[in-house]
């Protein structure tokens, strides 16, 4: 089976956005983990007065992980499922919260209220068809200075890695699918995974796409080697250098 891309996988979260929150709650550890990965962008005075793009939000795991660690901050939610999003609204959010239906790909088309002081991506840039375009078009959104956290499903390249993801999808992920009526979107995780950039790859990935202080920071528990945060900065235009 190929990986589904474009509308074909956003079709798949469509169909199972009903389900996805009961699901992701099996994972131990998912939310806590959202919530180090977007503590990491560090922004000062609790994200007063700061703007924060939510690219790919899902049901709003990764936007809540957010307005947690920045309680000042405006968060703008993205993305490009309609039944994802759906879910999303339907939860209780403070009014500095708010969501805007658009693929990742189309930012600049989606007329957002940027520029952001920083971007945060969970679980997104292994499903896209052109990694490279949308981190350019991220790179662009952000204010000199400004901060990237990816939150992603990337190998360590290790062997070990690899045999204890595969583990995981034939003991769990795969059988939920199929428990589900989901098991085209479970597989596509499986393999979106295994397709994509191990982690100092995608690390290399964000140098190359403009961004200055990259780092690749392990994630604890059973996703250590699997999940990675990846920060990185827009250089200041006037002295070229990472504030």
């Amino acid at each position: 089976m190929p990986l589904l891309r474009d509308a074909a996988l956003t079709a798949a979260f469509d169909h199972g956005a009903g389900r996805y929150d009961r699901l992701v709650a099996l994972n131990p550890g998912y939310h806590a983990q959202l919530r180090r990965s977007a503590r990491r962008l560090r922004l000062p005075d609790g994200g007063a007065g700061h703007r924060v793009l939510d690219l790919g939000c899902g049901t709003g795991a990764s936007t809540a992980a957010l307005a947690a660690a920045f309680p000042g901050a405006e968060i703008v939610g993205v993305d490009a499922s309609t039944g994802m999003l759906r879910r999303a609204r339907a939860k209780d959010w403070p009014s500095r919260v708010r969501f805007v239906h658009a693929r990742a790909e189309e930012t600049r088309r989606a007329r957002l209220p940027g520029p952001f002081d920083a971007v945060f991506a969970a679980y997104l840039f292994r499903n896209l068809a052109d990694p490279d375009a949308v981190l350019r078009a991220v790179h662009r959104l952000l204010t000199p200075g400004g901060r990237l956290a990816v939150h992603e499903y990337a190998l360590g390249g290790r062997p070990a890695d690899r045999l204890v993801w595969a583990a995981v999808c034939r003991g769990v992920i795969l059988p939920l699918g199929t428990v589900t009526g989901d098991r085209d979107l479970y597989r596509h995780l499986w393999r979106s995974v295994t397709a994509f950039d191990t982690a100092p790859a995608f690390g290399a990935r964000l140098g190359r796409a403009g961004f200055a202080q990259v780092r690749v920071l392990p994630l604890p528990g059973w996703q250590t080697g699997i999940a990675h945060t990846f920060l990185g900065r827009r250089a200041d235009a006037e002295t070229g250098a990472a504030r």
